[in-house]
């Protein structure tokens, strides 16, 4: 079915996954179709017109899990706008072309009063993961994140999420270094409500913050929003607590 359709996401605060393809290599209607039909992940409901792409951008309808999301930016039309991701998962920064072009994923209208629920962001990243075996693909973005993910990693991250392992917190969130050698996370927000910052008295290095964080957020993923302080257990045996800040955008993790 063709048809026009305007759908450009607000990246904070809609989640969206972007795919960055080397200038000129974008994919085009013809080789979404063929990789819906070739992998069976996803359907394809309903196409933007190619005779109208000179206008602006190309889009596509795609159906995973009774959910349907928009993709936007294929050929011939315009690349999709998207932020410059900031930090590099399984990929380098200089690797990439400064001159990439990216087409963008995200929920459809319908599900604009559930697009931050936890089954509809796994299905959005079950979907990015599939549209990474396309040709081409360079990096991948996780938007709320702000990340540039390699696309191999990016998919076996998120498989193992969708088969019931852990949260992908590599891939779907950034951990930001502040200057007091603590952690602040970038994307969490979207999966449970809130930021976590780790106090650098918690660990000896960056890496051993890291690793409490990624523990945590899984935590947090599965547990939603937390409203008052709560107190777990560290992989050591000492004691943790978890401090909404006063506004309930933060998680502050301590030594009990």
């Amino acid at each position: 079915m063709l048809i026009s359709r305007i759908n450009s996401p607000d990246f904070d605060s809609v989640p969206a996954v972007a795919l960055l393809f080397a200038a000129g290599s974008r994919p085009d209607l013809p080789a979404i179709n063929a990789l819906a039909d070739s992998s069976g992940a996803f359907a394809v409901t309903m196409e933007g017109d190619p005779d109208e792409a000179d206008e602006g951008e190309l889009w596509a309808e795609l159906l995973v899990n009774g959910l349907t999301f928009d993709l936007r930016g294929l050929a011939p039309g315009k690349p999709a706008d998207t932020e410059p991701g900031r930090s590099c998962v399984g990929i380098r920064q200089e690797d990439l072309d400064a001159e990439a072009e990216a087409i963008v994923l995200s929920p459809g209208p319908h599900l604009a009063g559930g697009s931050m629920m936890v089954p509809v962001l796994r299905s959005l990243a079950a979907l990015a993961a599939a549209l990474s075996e396309l040709g081409n693909v360079v990096a991948l973005t996780w938007c709320p994140a702000s990340n540039l993910c390699a696309p191999d990693f990016f998919a076996q991250q998120v498989a193992r999420w969708v088969e019931g392992g852990v949260f992908p917190g590599l891939v779907l969130v950034s951990l930001n270094n502040d200057p007091d050698g603590g952690l602040t996370s970038q994307g969490l927000a979207q999966f449970s409500g809130q930021e976590l910052r780790v106090e650098p008295e918690l660990g000896e290095s960056i890496p051993e913050l890291a690793k409490l964080a990624l523990r945590l957020i899984d935590f947090l993923v599965r547990q939603g929003k937390l409203s008052s302080e709560e107190v777990l257990t560290a992989p050591d045996g000492q004691p943790l607590r978890l401090t909404p800040s006063k506004n309930g955008r933060y998680l502050r993790v301590w030594r009990g």
